[in-house]
């Protein structure tokens, strides 16, 4: 089976997304018993640094990524074209969004459907477009890939779609390293505590009342908060100054693989005060690095974490704020959430996403078999 690989969304900058796609095909790559070919549909940043980790041919469009509109035409309008005229025999777009025509058979995989359950939270008046092309997504793709449970809900309520039509298959975990297993810890836990949190600034991600529960930590108690995953200037800094926190809050931006393997493997804690997700890939990612977590009391996030961390409501800064405090203050229950985390991340595995993803396309081939 050939099967065409949207990639044009990717450019090496788009957080939980792009590591769903760079482990789903990677993982893909290694199972050679599926009989399934990549080849890849790329924008001009993948032209300039070509992604060792799919494993297929990639053949580029001139559109960039990391421009939206060019994007969403490219896949509304151009991805379809270009995967047929490869002799594909299937289009996968895991990025949320697919097609406006139905040109092959396609699966598109749905990470969350926020722009139809909360618009108000979609930035720069875009929210009315995106939702006509998250609707026109859903009605042409022949199947759809869920993250999660909560998420497949969503689009059988929201998006109209049959659950007969959708796959629920849930993300896995990095490989637990060596070092992780063997319990060792990073050289910042003897300096001091720092607790880590980490996503884009859009509204959901509730980082502004993280910071405003920051400010009710009695300044003794209070640890070192580092945020990454901003891109240019960080919306947050003037959270940061009105809570008079410039001392206590690190707005790291942007940061490579590297350097947030060093930030998971030291920290006391992983904080994910999220109020929406279709999955909460950080959760694991955070357990199999070892980092005990602290996260949103939602549904969703039960599903990727179990009972391996510890929650808040996320709507109450004081209720963050004295889960910070209770877990930074208790290196035993940190021992027990790193051990709990450690083999709820190996219950969840890529390749098993990609065993799931693999029977997908072939429910989708066996469908268009006269």
């Amino acid at each position: 089976m050939r099967v065409a690989v949207e990639l044009v969304y990717f450019t090496g900058r788009k957080g939980g997304t792009e590591s769903y796609a760079r482990r789903l095909f990677a993982a893909l790559g290694e199972l050679p018993e599926a009989g399934v070919e990549l080849v890849g549909i790329a924008g001009r940043e993948l032209r300039a640094a070509p992604p060792s980790w799919f494993p297929g041919e990639v053949v580029h469009l001139p559109v960039a990524g990391e421009s939206r509109p060019q994007w969403a035409a490219a896949v509304a309008l151009a991805v379809g074209p270009r995967a047929r005229a490869l002799r594909a025999d299937l289009l996968h777009c895991p990025a949320n969004f697919g097609p406006a025509l139905r040109v092959l058979p396609t699966v598109v995989t749905v990470h969350d459907l926020l722009p139809l359950r909360h618009p108000e939270w979609v930035p720069g008046g875009r929210a009315a477009a995106v939702r006509r092309l998250q609707r026109r997504t859903l009605a042409v793709a022949d199947r759809i890939i869920a993250d999660s449970a909560a998420t497949a809900a969503d689009i059988e309520a929201v998006g109209g779609r049959a659950g007969a039509d959708v796959d629920v298959v849930p993300l896995g975990a990095p490989p637990v390293s060596a070092s992780v297993s063997a319990g060792v810890r990073g050289p910042a836990t003897a300096g001091r505590p720092f607790v880590l949190a980490g996503g884009n600034r859009m509204p959901h991600k509730n980082f502004a009342r993280l910071i405003e529960a920051w400010a009710l930590i009695p300044a003794g108690e209070r640890p070192l908060l580092v945020v990454t995953g901003s891109h240019g200037a960080d919306p947050l800094v003037n959270e940061v100054r009105r809570h008079g926190l410039a001392g206590d809050v690190d707005l790291r931006g942007w940061v490579d693989a590297a350097e947030l393997a060093d930030l998971y493997a030291t920290a006391s804690a992983y904080v994910f005060p999220t109020l929406f997700e279709g999955f909460g890939l950080p959760v694991l990612e955070a357990m199999a690095a070892g980092c005990p977590v602290l996260a949103s009391d939602l549904p969703v996030l039960r599903e990727a974490g179990g009972d391996a961390m510890e929650t808040f409501d996320p709507a109450s800064a004081p209720g963050i704020a004295a889960a910070v405090r209770r877990l930074v203050a208790d290196p035993a229950r940190q021992a027990e959430l790193r051990a709990a985390g450690l083999q709820r991340a190996a219950e969840l595995t890529w390749r098993r996403t990609a065993e799931q993803t693999v029977a997908s396309y072939r429910r989708v081939a066996a469908a268009r078999t006269p």
